[in-house]
Order: C-alpha cells, then sequence, then structure tokens
C-alpha cells in the first residue's frame, strides 16, 4: 500500500503517531510491552520516512536510543504536545475529583458497602460530592488541598 500525503498532512500524521507513542508509553499493565513496542515501531518508521521526505528540521535521532524523535524546540509549540498537555491536567483533575469523592462515598456509607457497589452506582451516588469538588477546584485549583498526617507519623 501506498500513501501519499501533503506535507502539511504529513506533520499532521508526525504529531498524531508522536503523540500517540507517548501516551502508550504511559501503559504499565502486564502483557502491554507488544502494543507499546508496536506504537513505538510505527513512530520511528513515520518520522524516519518524514526525515527523509525533508521534516528533517524537526527530527532528530538520538544515537544511543538509535530512534528518531521530534526536537524539543518543535515539540514545545506543537498542537500534539498542547493536545497531551491538556489531556493529562483533565485526566489529573478528573482523577482528583473522583477518588476524593469515593473517600467520602466510602467513609459516609463504610468499605464493606462501597465495595458492594458498581462504579454507576458510585457515581450516581457522589454526583453532588463531585460537583463540589469540580467547584472547588475549578475556583482555587489545589491552593486550598492540605495533606493531614496522622500523629504517628508526625
Amino acid at each position: 500500500m501506498h500513501l501519499r500525503f501533503t506535507e502539511d498532512e504529513l506533520d499532521t500524521l508526525v504529531e498524531m503517531v508522536s503523540l500517540a507513542a507517548e501516551v502508550a508509553s504511559w501503559n504499565e499493565r502486564p502483557g502491554s510491552e507488544e502494543g507499546v513496542a508496536a506504537y513505538e515501531a510505527l513512530e520511528e518508521k513515520v518520522l524516519e520516512k518524514a526525515k527523509h521526505a525533508g521534516q528533517g528540521t524537526h527530527i532528530a535521532f538520538d544515537e544511543e536510543k538509535q530512534k528518531h524523535h521530534l526536537t524539543p524546540d518543535y515539540q514545545d509549540g506543537s498542537f500534539y504536545q498542547q493536545c497531551y498537555d491538556e489531556f493529562r491536567n483533565e485526566v489529573f483533575w478528573e482523577e482528583l475529583v473522583i477518588r476524593l469523592a469515593d473517600r467520602d462515598l466510602a467513609r459516609a456509607i463504610g468499605m464493606p458497602a462501597w465495595t458492594k457497589l458498581t462504579e454507576e452506582e458510585r457515581r450516581a451516588q457522589t454526583q453532588d460530592i463531585e460537583k463540589r469538588y469540580w467547584e472547588e477546584f475549578s475556583k482555587n485549583g489545589i491552593e486550598r488541598v492540605a495533606v493531614i498526617f496522622p500523629p504517628s507519623e508526625g
């Protein structure tokens, strides 16, 4: 199969495979190595072809790792980096809200009852709590978040 891309389409493809490989690299589940390696191999192939097709100004080769990568200068201003940063930011806040709401629910109903609930049942019972946390974090970020250590931990 042969595909033809304009320069703009090739730029987009380079960013897409780099974004996908970056996200895949965070997968540490047992058995994910093959999938991560496949993403990295495709990224390498696309970056190498793009470099030879005239995109070399923003693609570098790491001699030590024997891999192509986007240059840090290019990444800093790239759409894919913007997407990746936004994704990480949204996941952080969503996970924080859900985990805090789950903690509050578990404290209110007890851990045995909490573990019997499905994810959907938990979300239904924590909607108001989650909304309160979203409002807090939207207004104050983590400014008012504090960790209280048990007395035994100083």
